[in-house]
């Protein structure tokens, strides 16, 4: 049995960052209100919620509290304690459950969810310590990745391995515990393509994204992604098998690589709206959370539709005090500052959305503003 929460009552959300803030900001727009659970005095999302609960992740008595103001939960990033999140939906409604945490927490796991659901992996072995991977390492070719099964991101916990004389630069991601080691695959593009879902097994997808990297950082997202049909079916065919044999409900990247001759390899899961989709505020019918919010609360879904052309590009600490002197240069360009106590180096701060109809003039403007120069 699905349960429709409606405008006046509270979602409660735990974390404070920037998904939270732009759920929370979807949410109140129909009328919600916004709870939040984050340690942080001044968080993104609790600068707009009506509720804060300031503490731990894992404080088992904050949880109850945020339990108790709130009608349903939801949660904007997936590094939280799985136990406390099953504790809590048994004393709290929260459709999304824990074990789509659970599996998107360890790449092992989540590994073993995609190829259940019938969807390629990139081709990996798993170790416990370093001296196994030393053992089996002949199962991959160089180069490989390793990477730390739990925790990591925007490239961290990560290490790439070209020859056994480099296999010594992997030892120190054992200190975090068991790693898997994943085949180096050589891809023309990566794309995302986000999915949503509610209750009553009734899916969306938004138009797919291409990204491009800096340092391991998301630095742009591309839309529509410029591959071709077959590509792009292949693409939606993978999510919609995943997210149905995980039977989740919210919002679920699915990461990929685009092979040269078209298909495509799952790279990996992100059980919440992401980065890549932010374009969706402005260049489509429904933003990814707007989207999410009438998902978790048992509302029926909106099919996207991309209004336009569009290029998101990542504002880090370095870029806020150029982006803010250029704002009157760039009347076309939406631009989202996330509410951040400190401009920090490489940290995310917001966003700039330009719809276009010309993607490569546009990509020219972003380089020749000066704002992203290395």
């Amino acid at each position: 049995m699905t349960t429709t929460i409606l405008p006046g009552q509270t979602i409660g959300i735990i974390g404070g960052g920037q998904l939270g803030r732009m759920m929370a900001l979807a949410a109140k727009e129909a009328g919600f209100k916004i709870a939040v659970l984050d340690p942080g005095m001044d968080s993104p999302t609790g600068q707009v919620a009506d509720i804060q609960i300031i503490a731990p992740f894992d404080d088992q008595q904050a949880l109850e509290e945020l339990a108790d103001v709130s009608d349903v939960i939801t949660y904007e990033f997936e590094n939280i304690d799985v136990e406390g999140l099953t504790k809590l939906a048994e004393i709290a409604y929260v459709p999304q459950g824990a074990e789509l945490i659970r599996v998107t927490q360890n790449r092992i796991f989540e590994k073993q969810a995609i190829l259940e659901a019938g969807v390629i992996v990139a081709d990996y072995i798993t170790a416990s310590t370093f001296k196994e991977l030393t053992e089996k390492r002949s199962e991959l070719s160089f180069p490989f990745v390793v990477k730390t099964a739990r925790g990591g991101y925007d490239g961290k916990g990560q290490q790439t391995v070209s020859s056994i004389d480099e296999l010594h630069l992997a030892e120190t991601l054992f200190e975090n515990g068991e790693c898997v080691a994943e085949a180096f695959v050589s891809f023309k593009k990566e794309i995302s393509v986000i999915i949503q879902r509610n209750a009553h097994g009734e899916t969306a997808i938004l138009p797919i994204g291409e990204n491009i990297h800096k340092c391991h950082i998301l630095h742009e997202t591309i839309v529509p992604a410029r591959i071709d049909k077959k590509t792009m079916d292949l693409a939606k065919q993978a999510a919609e098998k995943i997210a149905a044999h995980l039977d989740m409900v919210g919002t679920l990247a699915v990461e990929m690589f685009v092979l040269e001759t078209g298909g495509i390899i799952v790279n990996e899961l992100a059980p919440r709206p992401h980065n890549s989709g932010h374009y969706s505020i402005e260049a489509t019918n429904i933003s990814q959370f707007h989207q999410h919010i009438r998902a978790v609360c048992g509302w029926p879904l909106r099919q996207p539709i991309l209004w336009s052309q569009a290029v998101m590009v990542n504002v880090l600490g370095e870029h806020v005090a150029p982006l803010t002197t250029k704002i009157a240069q760039f009347p076309n360009w939406s631009i989202h500052l996330y509410g951040k106590d400190e401009a920090k180096q490489k940290r995310k701060m917001g966003h700039v959305t330009i719809l276009t109809e010309d993607l490569e003039a546009t990509l020219s403007e972003i380089d020749t503003s000066g704002i992203w120069s290395e």
